[in-house]
């Protein structure tokens, strides 16, 4: 197994800055030979990623993890074959460099294009899950950057492994081993350090709750890209098909309920709330609701929502619940209360769709589907390595095209400018 290489800060981003050089240069096929590499590495070396991660799932037990955090943290034959699954996915998507975006000629003759390039060097800092260090890592490559990768120290043990397979990887394929970088450090200092590399990371993607997302807004002074909270709404107009709102409901709550892309309030049509929400709430079993008045004189087991419930992401089986007067009441509420993440309505108004598609403020909006599908697989990117909830430079599920940027390349004959 390659070592995991520098250990400092100020080496491994020298590191990656200069694979950065070599893996802008690189042909798609030696990219994907690594992707592909690293991804049977994963595999073969199963039982010792598992032995690594059972202890420090058993440290963040014995120091009071909450069930949500130990299930990120934890990982088990089939997880680890999905990451490697999720490389190869990623090998096999289509190579967004050198694409052109757009050309045309000018009157001169000057013949004008945009064609993606990679960012550079890509930082990611984030929380708990190690599949996010080999997604990361993945996307990344594919895309022509080098990565750093900083954890937490929850899964310190377990990136260590993960990420000394994927160098094996990358170095087997004839790439440097810089191209991913490893931050073995998990105090505050050496994140607030990571996220001030300025000269050295190109763009910060944090992936973690809202701790890290305000660490991140406070301290960071190089460009970074929010995967922000996900607080989002399922509307369910007057004109509803109510099986359908009751499946779309329940899939978006109960699916998995510990993801930034599940559903935390209910915004219901008061027309339909007395006849849904008994029948809602019964399909919703073993979720807690908390409700406004009406809610709670419609369903006796809801408990009364505080104002903090309307802004709270759970991440739990916990659901708050409103009834609202018309569109325009949902529209409020989720101008108000929305993080920007997913929005979805389920209706049979064609005019009241078209109404929310065009004025929610979110990165996705959904019609008659679940907020669940907001990923990056399920929308056809191949993968994602977050959602972005801010509007520049990408916003949405962060594909392949968002680890890139745009060059303007012009040829000429020889035209001066007069």
């Amino acid at each position: 197994m390659v070592a995991h290489g520098p250990v400092s800060l100020d080496d491994l981003g020298a590191a990656a800055r200069e694979s950065s050089r070599v893996l802008a240069r690189s042909s798609s096929s030696q990219r994907d030979d690594a992707l592909r590499v690293a991804a049977d590495l994963l595999e073969s070396q199963v039982e010792q990623i598992l032995a690594v991660n059972a202890g420090d799932v058993a440290t963040a037990e014995a120091d009071g993890a909450t069930p949500t955090v130990l299930d990120r943290l934890r990982l088990d034959g089939n997880r680890v074959a999905a990451m490697a699954a999720g490389l190869r996915t990623v090998a096999g998507l289509a190579d967004p460099l050198g694409r052109v975006v757009a050309g045309w000629v000018r009157p001169n003759g000057l013949r004008v294009s945009q064609v993606r390039v990679p960012l550079g060097v890509v930082g990611i800092i984030y929380e708990n899950r190690p599949n996010v260090t080999s997604d990361a890592f993945g996307l990344c490559l594919k895309a022509g950057n080098a990565v750093l990768l900083r954890g937490s120290s929850s899964a310190l043990a377990t990136n260590g492994v993960i990420v000394g397979l994927l160098k094996e990887g990358v170095t087997k394929a004839g790439l440097p081993a810089g191209s991913v970088g490893f931050l073995a450090e998990a105090s505050h200092e050496s994140a607030v350090a990571f996220m001030r590399a300025t000269g050295t990371i190109d763009c910060l993607v944090p992936r973690g709750g809202p701790a890290l997302i305000a660490a991140v807004r406070e301290h960071a002074t190089v460009p970074y890209v929010i995967d922000g909270d996900g607080n989002c709404h399922v509307f369910v107009d007057a004109s509803a098909d109510l099986a359908m709102a009751e499946s779309i409901v329940v899939n978006a709550k109960t699916q998995r309920p510990g993801v930034c892309n599940a559903m935390e309030t209910l915004l219901v049509h008061r027309s339909i709330a007395p006849t849904f929400l008994p029948r809602v709430a019964t399909a919703l079993e073993g979720v807690e609701l908390r409700g406004d008045e009406t809610t709670c004189a419609l369903v006796p087991g809801a408990v009364a929502a505080t104002e903090a419930d309307w802004a709270t992401e759970y991440l739990a089986p916990v659901l708050a619940v409103r009834v609202v007067d018309d569109l325009d009441g949902a529209l409020d509420h989720i101008a108000r209360y929305g993080s920007g993440h997913s929005e979805a309505i389920v209706t049979s108004d064609v005019a009241a769709a078209d109404r929310f598609t065009a004025e929610v403020d979110a990165a996705a909006v959904l019609v008659n589907a679940s907020t669940r599908f907001v990923d990056g697989e399920e929308l056809g990117l191949g993968a994602e390595i977050g959602i972005s909830t801010q509007k520049l430079h990408a916003r949405g599920p962060m594909g392949l095209e968002a680890l890139t940027s745009v060059r303007w390349v012009v040829r000429g004959d020889g035209q001066v400018r007069r």
